[in-house]
């Protein structure tokens, strides 16, 4: 998570925070499918084609060919993914679960 305060832009499997943060091409890319809701299935061939497949035909190119869209997703990376995912709300979220204490403005 902290890589997004930096700009740098994630290309991994869809879990944890990854699958909250994800937007194809904006913030990073997915490698595989989407999980299916309540499925714990191991999909390593199918992720290993697609991450080859993302790698050779878009994440390289990308960086190699089209600098300013990888600035531009840097950018959103920063945005939309480190103004969302830090330290404040983990410590808040914590709190008021854990606790249940509210923080007003936080």
């Amino acid at each position: 998570m902290k890589c997004a305060h930096n700009g740098v832009l994630n290309f991994s499997v869809l879990d944890g925070w990854w699958i909250e943060g994800w937007l194809e091409e904006v913030t990073g890319w997915a490698i595989g499918p989407e999980p299916l809701p309540g499925s714990e299935d191991n999909r390593t061939d199918e992720d290993v084609a697609d991450f080859y497949a993302k790698l050779e035909k878009r994440v390289i190119p990308t960086y190699m060919k089209n600098r300013s869209r990888w600035v531009w997703m840097m950018k959103n990376a920063v945005a939309l993914n480190a103004s969302v995912f830090n330290t404040h709300r983990l410590v808040r979220e914590y709190c008021e679960k854990a606790y249940g204490i509210a923080f007003r403005g936080l």
